[in-house]
């Protein structure tokens, strides 16, 4: 007998093993039809998978998380399923699912183009709707690669040579198709419904420069229609906030073939990355942060102290002088540890906070850059804490607290919690690191939030905290992040001298808020689709003159503005009223004053606010009341 225990707690008695399918149709013909996989003891398997002793099952449908990925599995398969029955002579790679979709990798003797992908997505249709059976097969290793080579898919072949001898691998066959894949799929190709080819790009064969140049074809799927069409008009709206193109329209920053992966700022986008650096400052001073300033270049015997040599050096920038080696600073910690360790600390002087605008730089591949987003030179709003081990969870609520009126402040109110947990290649204990990550989970009990945890992603020396923000479209952002690192300030020699007049090791709280202050610049210019708060605005108004006659006005209430600290543009020029104004609304202005000459002999302005809204004429001290109380609220 074969029992299968159901997640609302039923048991389910068979009398020898029993496929996933079988138990679907056994509970009913609604759930046997809509029945995508299964998931046995916790792993997510096909529906042919054979249960031959008791387990847990629960049967996964397109309405659970696992159902989606599953779809976008098969849907990957399909098109290269598609790809070889238009392109016979292609070769098929591989073929991942990724975030909201999958992506396909072919060796082909032409490129792509946009009516290849255009027939490809109506093959994959016409091939769905005969709903052809997806069906595993399990071979010999060697047998396998025979196989792949004698219908002359090389890629396959080499991919199945790197497993160990004397293992089995398994297949997928659907219609004339088959391919490698350890998977789950879908029963057949009839599950497939709600799909779209994206776009095409280059990839090198595993991923290294030497090899030859694939095709790459991204592709959605979705389990519902409406949902796909939900995602592919948020791409639409995605594409109109690109930062990118707002940096250039909008005067904010530029990208050249000289730095790459560096920002050139223009005073407008200097003034929001300004604005964002005051703000995390006071946020410094408020909360007993001292900030300090440690070098951007550090000896590579540094860098072997800390592990960052052994872990991370193929991020690093190097150099050499006087025949030693260096390391431009991809972190800021180090720095810190040594301004610690200047001066004889007693744990009365615990917690120390030191807070620094570190700039660091990291080598990221060229084909990793993404404008602000993703870039080789960076500042954060940096932070260590160095206390005793009984301080932890008040300093990491008391962040917590920080962290949330930070991005309420930034507009932003859909936050989530995540724990990133050891991962493989780490430094210290695995008690160390049981109690790190339990510290973790104790201070936000203490914060009354829930968490979700990741496994093998925290950092090499320490677990950490991760903030995630969503912005208007819903899309997530990790920016604050807090880690404790029992390891780096022992490495360094760090002490203190405790109550007991022992010497002891501090802990080391490596905390941000915004993290990269250029990534999170990049952020809320896409969330505010460039047309930035009051506070945050490069500029806030803009006073325009309809005639040479309100001139002398129009500089004398952009003079008392300014005086009043508004960033203020004066535009006296000889044009149209209505060319002046559209012309800076484009500029996606909060404010538009406007003055002629009923304004001026009334000693008044005429207010326009974003979005073509009238407010009518008013005093200029009403609309300093306006602008101040709009600043304070942060509206």
């Amino acid at each position: 007998m074969v029992s299968v225990r159901l997640p609302d707690g039923s048991q389910r008695q068979f009398e020898g093993p029993v496929t996933v399918a079988q138990v679907a149709a056994s509970i009913g013909a609604g759930l046997a039809k809509a029945a995508l996989a299964g998931k046995v003891d916790g792993k997510v398997v096909d529906l042919s998978f054979l249960i031959e002793r008791d387990a847990d099952l629960a049967i996964v449908t397109e309405k659970d998380p696992e159902g989606l990925e599953v779809i976008r599995h098969s849907t990957a398969h399909l098109l290269a399923y598609a790809v070889k029955e238009l392109f016979p002579e292609a070769q098929v790679t591989i073929g991942p699912v990724i975030e909201n979709g999958f992506y396909y990798d072919f060796s082909y003797k032409r490129p792509f183009t946009p009516e290849d992908l255009q027939a490809i997505e109506k093959k994959m249709a016409e091939l769905a709707k005969k709903d052809e059976p997806v069906v595993r097969k399990v071979l010999p290793r060697d047998e396998a690669v025979a196989y792949f080579k004698s219908i002359g898919e090389n890629y396959k072949a080499e991919i199945i040579e790197s497993i160990p001898q004397g293992e089995d691998v398994s297949l997928y066959n659907e219609g004339k198709f088959t391919d490698l894949c350890r998977g789950p799929h879908v029963p057949s190709t009839g599950k497939l419904k709600v799909f779209k080819l994206m776009k095409l790009a280059g990839a090198y064969w595993r991923g290294d420069s030497k090899n030859e140049m694939l095709q790459r074809v991204y592709g959605t799927a979705w389990a519902k229609k409406e949902e796909q069409d939900a995602y592919l008009h948020m791409l639409e709206e995605a594409e109109k906030r690109d930062h990118r193109k707002l940096g250039k329209a909008l005067d904010l920053f530029h990208f050249q073939d000289e730095a790459p992966g560096l920002i050139f700022w223009h005073p407008k986008g200097w003034t929001i990355w300004q604005q964002v650096e005051q703000y995390m400052r006071r946020v410094y001073q408020e909360n007993g942060y001292q900030e300090v300033k440690a070098p951007q270049i550090l000896d590579r015997a540094l860098w072997e102290k800390t592990g960052h040599w052994e872990n991370y050096r193929e991020n690093m920038f190097v150099t050499e002088s006087e025949n030693r080696s260096y390391a431009l600073k991809p972190m800021n910690c180090p720095g810190h540890v040594q301004i610690y360790n200047s001066d004889l600390r007693s744990y009365r002087d615990l917690p120390l906070r030191f807070g620094e605008f570190g700039q660091c730089h990291r080598n990221e591949a060229s084909g990793a850059l993404h404008g602000l987003m993703r870039v080789r030179g960076f500042t954060q709003d940096d932070g260590h804490i160095f206390c005793t081990e009984e301080q932890i969870e008040g300093e990491v609520t008391a962040f917590h607290q920080q962290a949330m009126q930070v991005y309420k402040d930034f507009g932003f109110s859909d936050i989530s919690i995540k724990i990133a947990l050891r991962p493989d290649n780490r430094i210290g204990s695995d008690e160390t690191w049981d109690r790190a990550e339990e510290m973790l989970r104790a201070a936000l009990r203490a914060c009354g939030v829930s968490w979700t945890e990741l496994p093998g992603e925290g950092a090499f020396y320490g677990p950490k905290i991760e903030y995630h923000l969503k912005d208007s479209l819903g899309r997530p952002w990790q920016v604050g992040t807090m880690q404790v690192d029992f390891s780096m300030p022992g490495r360094l020699g760090s002490e203190y001298v405790a109550e007991d007049n022992t010497r002891k090791v501090p802990v080391m709280l490596h905390r941000a808020i915004v993290g990269s202050l250029e990534r999170f610049v990049g952020i809320l210019i896409e969330n505010h689709a460039g047309a930035l708060p009051l506070w945050l605005a490069p500029v806030q108004l803009a006073i325009l003159n309809i005639s040479d006659a309100q001139a002398d006005y129009a500089q004398k209430v952009a003079q008392n503005l300014k005086k009043q600290g508004f960033r203020v543009q004066l535009d006296l020029r000889n044009e149209k009223i209505t060319y002046k104004i559209r012309e800076h609304s484009i500029q996606k202005l909060p404010y538009i004053v406007v003055i002629g000459d009923k304004e001026r002999d009334a000693n008044s302005v005429a207010v326009r606010a974003r979005g073509n809204i009238d407010l009518g004429v008013m005093a200029v001290d009403a609309l300093v009341d306006r602008l101040r109380n709009e600043l304070d609220t942060k509206a």
